[in-house]
């Protein structure tokens, strides 16, 4: 029987993945909570709207320099 050496890198590596993004969405869900109790809720909405809006912005901002490159650069984006 033979043994491969890099079989337990994926089960090592996605075993330390998942306990690192369950402890960050622990602890960021936990900070938002005690944010919304500090601040009350409407301040932490009015944050939140904030935020969303500037990543939409963000996001429309480079798929637009995205378009603009790949035009310049001649690409075909037709289907």
């Amino acid at each position: 029987m033979k043994v491969f050496v890099m079989d337990w890198v994926p089960i090592a590596f996605g075993t330390f993945k998942v306990v690192a993004l369950l402890t960050a969405m622990f602890f960021a869900i936990k900070w938002h909570y005690d944010q919304g109790q500090k601040y009350g809720r409407q301040a932490v909405l009015r944050a939140s709207a904030k935020i969303t809006g500037v990543f939409v912005l963000a996001l429309l901002v480079v798929g637009g320099i995205t378009l603009a490159l790949s035009n310049f650069l001649g690409l075909d984006l037709s289907y």
